[in-house]
Parts: structure tokens; C-alpha cells; sequence
């Protein structure tokens, strides 16, 4: 039986917008398996990044909880979330959000210098640069390591981006539409980096508005008036999930 990494149960979040009240999700609840490669799907303004974000612990939900190896996310303390984000979730975004005063080995290396002391730090950081090499190398960028965000293309910005999330080896990698800003091939070549790293055993979440992108994953689910309405086994993957596991429809 495969092992539940994530739970997400009764997720409610709402936003104020001069007199008005949005509500953006409504009761949304998904689980995720270890090893598993799941995709959100849903209309632009459904609520995806919303519950992405709520995931990851950059936001916190009105109403409902999250569960992570069994750990009640919104229970911690806020430095037991830091520690969550910096250490068990690795994020990719759209836009890359890549420094740009930094090179690419630079930028890798973030995740590894949060909460470190100076001191600390240059006691690590030659095992560290060493790591962040490694994980360039894996995305195959370690030639260059020494360029800055503006001497890459999008989809090189995109393959940094991906290595600077799983530098801490996170157990869940969160991508919140990592293809969307790049043309058709070099979003292709995006997937099949995750692809790959899937099958290496690195749990993915995923969201995204497009269905053939999603179709690669394991599962996807659909987010509909805020909450999850639908589940389906997806294409070549599926064969390959770890396990079913059932959605908590809210």
C-alpha cells in the first residue's frame, strides 16, 4: 500500500477586494502518494496557484488543514512551517524568480544558506557548492554555472530554477505552471526534466490550465467552483503510478 505524503482536507480561502469577498476555494481536499506525479488542473482564476501555495505553506487557509508525512502543517509553530518550506517542499514557478545580481551556481545555492549563520555557512559551503554543481550537472547546466539569469534562455532559466528547488533533496516538489511562459519545445523539454525526475522517485504536484501537459502525469484532478470535482488516470504515466489513493470531495 503506498505511503500518503500530503492530505489536504476542506481547504476553504477567501480574499477581500475593496467591498467585495471573493472566495477562491471552497472545500477542496486531495491526497498524494509518495513517488506520485499528480496535476491540478483548472480554468485561469480557479484557484490552482491558491492551493499550491496553501500546500507549500506560503499561505495559510481560512478553514481546513494540511497534513504533510502526518504533520499538521497549520499546527506548527511558524518557524516548524519556515523550516517545512525551506527544507521538505521545493517550489518552481512561472517566472523563474531567479536573482539577478547572482549567477546560476549562486542562485542553486539559496535554499542551502537559509537559517545559516555566517559562520556556518563558510564552514559548508565548499560540500555545498559541490552539491549545487551535482544538481546543475543533473539538469545539464553545470556549464553555466558562472552566467547570470540574463544570459539564459527561458527554458534554461526554468532547468535553474528546477535545480535551486531540489537542492535541499525536498521529499514534494510544488510547480506552479513551470511550462507556462515557455514556447511549445522548450515547455516539452521542461516535462520530460520532471519526468525524469519522477521516475528517479521525486513526488510532484503540479498545476496547470493545459490538459496535454497534464495528461503526461500520473493523475490529475480538476479544481472547480473551489473545490476538487473530478479525478482522472492520466496517459503514459498512469501505468507507472505508485498506488490509487481517493479524493475528499468538498
Amino acid at each position: 500500500m503506498s505511503e500518503t505524503l500530503l492530505r489536504a482536507k476542506g481547504i476553504h480561502k477567501s480574499y477581500t477586494m475593496g467591498p467585495a469577498t471573493v472566495r477562491v476555494l471552497r472545500g477542496a481536499s486531495l491526497s498524494v502518494t509518495r513517488g506520485e506525479f499528480l496535476v491540478i488542473t483548472g480554468a485561469s482564476g480557479s484557484g490552482k496557484s491558491t492551493l499550491l501555495h496553501i500546500l507549500g505553506g506560503l499561505d495559510i487557509p481560512d478553514k481546513g488543514s494540511v497534513a504533510f508525512a502526518d504533520r499538521d502543517l497549520f499546527a506548527m509553530p511558524g518557524a516548524g512551517r519556515q523550516a517545512y518550506r525551506n527544507r521538505d517542499v521545493g517550489f518552481v514557478f512561472q517566472f523563474y524568480h531567479l536573482m539577478p545580481e547572482l549567477n546560476v551556481l549562486e542562485n542553486v545555492l539559496i535554499p542551502r544558506m537559509v537559517g545559516q549563520s555566517l559562520w556556518s555557512w563558510r564552514r559548508s559551503r565548499g560540500g555545498a557548492r559541490e552539491e549545487a554543481l551535482v544538481m546543475l550537472d543533473s539538469v545539464g547546466l553545470s556549464h553555466r554555472a558562472k552566467h547570470r539569469p540574463r544570459e539564459l534562455s527561458g527554458g534554461e532559466r526554468q532547468r535553474v530554477a528546477i535545480a535551486r528547488a531540489l537542492m535541499n533533496r525536498p521529499a514534494l516538489l510544488l510547480a506552479d505552471e513551470p511550462t507556462g511562459n515557455l514556447d511549445e519545445a522548450i515547455g516539452t523539454e521542461i516535462l520530460g526534466l520532471l519526468r525524469r525526475l519522477n521516475e528517479q522517485g521525486q513526488t510532484i504536484v503540479m498545476v496547470t490550465h493545459d490538459t496535454v501537459v497534464a495528461s503526461r502525469a500520473h493523475r490529475s484532478v480538476r479544481l472547480t467552483e473551489g473545490a476538487i470535482r473530478s479525478v482522472n488516470r492520466a496517459g503514459p504515466a498512469a501505468a507507472a503510478a505508485p498506488g490509487t489513493t481517493k479524493e475528499v470531495i468538498g
